[in-house]
Parts: structure tokens; C-alpha cells; sequence
């Protein structure tokens, strides 16, 4: 199982309290790990990436085991610990301002 982690605006619209544990078919992708959430929460379709494109929306980033996912391309896999459910895959809300 996987464990996503979503910013609070994203939890609020999928009425959960804390991660969202997914089970996810290998090879674990970006791709796979967000086509599993929008399966499973279908609210949550075109708030993470665009519907028609799949392109993540701005201010929106991925990390997992401390790093940005964010560029990496969708297919590639994620970091093994995320894979096997020992770390999450975290979805952020970005801030911006001057």
C-alpha cells in the first residue's frame, strides 16, 4: 500500500482526516500513484493535474523521501521506500508571493 499525504484544501474536498492509503500496481509511478487517487477519489480529478493533459497544475508539488518529484517525468519510478509503503508520497500545495 501506498500512503499519500494531501495538503488540507485537497483532504477537505476528499473527506479524509489523514493519509490515503492506495494500492497501486507496479511499476510505482507518479502517473500510477495519482491515477489510483483520482480512482478513488474522483473529486479530486483536475485539482492535482490538468484532466486532459495529465500535466501537474501550478503550485502544486510531489515530494517523497526528502526530495522534489516535482520535474521528475511521470513515468519514472518513485524512491523504493515510497514503493513499499515505509515513506509517503506527499502532494503540497506551493506558496508564491513578494
Amino acid at each position: 500500500m501506498i500512503q499519500v499525504t494531501l495538503p488540507t484544501h485537497l483532504r477537505t474536498l476528499a473527506q479524509v482526516t489523514g493519509p490515503v492509503a492506495l494500492l497501486v500496481e507496479e511499476p510505482v509511478t507518479q502517473r500510477a500513484i495519482l491515477d489510483a487517487l483520482e480512482a478513488a477519489y474522483p473529486m479530486l480529478r483536475g485539482t492535482i493535474r490538468d484532466t486532459v493533459t495529465k500535466e501537474r497544475r501550478p503550485f502544486i508539488r510531489y515530494f517523497a523521501c526528502g526530495e522534489d518529484l516535482s520535474h521528475e517525468p511521470a513515468d519514472a519510478t518513485v524512491p523504493v521506500e515510497v514503493a513499499e509503503g515505509k515513506q509517503p508520497f506527499r502532494i503540497i500545495g506551493a506558496l508564491a508571493g513578494g
